[in-house]
């Protein structure tokens, strides 16, 4: 197993992307070949770790993943110098009830691997504090390895001096001190980041991001902090590709895809050809299914109304072949969208889901879906786990539900998916079959 790190924080908005995508550069620029990951289901961060990085970034998600998906796609790291995950919300955040190999949570992760964590601290407001919170952390779970602590947002070198004086009594090492500074942030939309594909000078910020890691933390100390378990390797049950020849809606509106899922299509021998519905691009006339990611249709759903080629392919296919979309896909497959004006814009009119982002809901949590009905690939009495997050609210689902769905909890929730002969839609984004 190569050694790692694992970078995360108290809570959210501590600035731990900022960091990972700043350690990512700056390490490929010491001539390190370096692996990122990403604790939990996010799908927008990998792209920034890849454009980082040079290399693919996975989920290692403990409550939808069994033991021996985690393992084999930990695994990636094998020919790397180092390997870096990017945790997600605090570290020891999760759900309740647990799932595949745990809760969810970041610290399970980086307990599952030995990869010791370094904790983003925003010190903003306080001092001495901090290292209450340090110590806190690091002692909170007594088996998980912690390396020490990158002082975010300081200052002044007063409130620098104060900071460190307390995490010397805490006995917490400071890895890195990172002043102030208003424009290292990331923009941002309502489901997070926004993509990396829409950032207007990624390359740019990445090496403003490495050159003040640089500048701030300690590079080798943090290089020699890094370790790892020995991991047996994994025998993986393969996770199959829905079909031979994939057509793959890919563009700023549809982007949302596990990377996992799409290496292991290809590594099963899948072909994927992309098409950009925004564009007005056809899907390839020959592929045996047409896969419709989630993303932003709300933001372009005019631009996907008008896009009279690509209805009309998307149409003739599911005349006799399969479609799926995955919550802005499903979004994009129904009758109509309302963007957040109020104005209702025609889709695809596969099926009858009428969805508006005018009256906005909060959707997030972990999913695990029975099959009622097939999925391509997948057969009636299937379960699958996956994760779902938007903000739009049905109004009209009169198609057949596609599947009993469950939160982490095991409640039912009632977006259940649809199906209307050969098309399929779902509000989750899957991450694994239970096998």
């Amino acid at each position: 197993m190569t050694n790692g790190l694992m970078i995360s924080a108290p809570a959210s908005g501590t600035g731990k992307t900022t960091v990972m995508l700043g350690l990512l550069r700056a390490l490929r620029n010491r001539g390190l070949t370096v692996q990122p990951f990403k604790s939990g289901p996010d799908y927008i961060d990998p792209a920034f770790h890849r454009a980082a990085s040079g290399r693919a970034s996975f989920n290692l998600d403990s409550w939808t993943m069994a033991p021996d998906l985690l393992d084999t796609l930990a695994a990636h790291a094998h020919d790397a110098d180092v390997c870096i995950a990017e945790g997600s919300m605090g570290l020891f955040d999760g759900v309740a009830t647990q799932g595949r190999t745990g809760h969810g949570a970041s610290a399970e992760i980086a307990r599952r691997y030995g990869w010791p964590v370094i904790l983003v601290i925003d010190v903003g407001g306080q001092a001495q504090s901090a290292a209450a919170t340090a110590l806190g952390f690091a002692s909170y779970m007594p088996d998980l390895p912690f390396a020490g602590v990158i002082l975010n947002r300081v200052a002044s070198p007063r409130h620098e001096r104060l900071t460190r004086l307390g995490m010397e009594r805490a006995g917490i090492d400071v890895l890195g001190v990172l002043p102030r500074k208003g424009d290292l942030a990331l923009p941002e939309r309502h489901l997070g980041l926004v993509q990396a594909v829409e950032h207007p000078d990624l390359e740019t910020a990445i090496e403003g991001y490495a050159e003040f890691l640089s500048a701030h933390v300690d590079l080798d100390r943090i290089i020699a902090a890094a370790k790892a378990h020995g991991i047996a390797p994994a025998n993986t049950p393969p996770l199959n590709p829905p079909a031979q020849r994939i057509a793959l809606a890919r563009d700023e509106a549809f982007s949302f895809t596990y990377p996992h899922l799409l290496d292991a299509w290809h590594a099963a021998g899948a072909e994927i050809l992309p098409f950009s519905p925004l564009a007005d691009e056809a899907p390839d006339p020959d592929a045996d299914l047409v896969w419709l990611p989630g993303g932003y249709p709300e933001l372009h759903a005019g631009r996907l109304a008008a896009a009279g080629i690509y209805r009309t392919a998307l149409r003739r296919h599911a005349e006799t072949r399969p479609v799926h979309g995955e919550c802005g896909g499903y979004m994009a497959l129904g009758e109509t969208l309302i963007d957040k004006d109020g104005t209702a814009h025609q889709m695809a009119g596969l099926l009858g889901l009428v969805t508006s982002y005018e009256q906005r809901k909060f959707h997030l949590g972990y999913r695990r879906a029975v099959l009622r009905h097939p999925l391509p690939g997948l057969t009636p009495g299937s379960a699958l786990r996956g994760h779902e997050f938007h903000y739009s609210t049905i109004l009209e689902a009169p198609d057949t539900p596609l599947a009993d769905v469950f939160d982490a909890d095991g409640n039912p929730v009632p977006e259940t998916g649809s199906v209307r002969g050969p098309v399929t839609g779902t509000f989750f984004h899957l991450i694994a079959p239970e096998t």
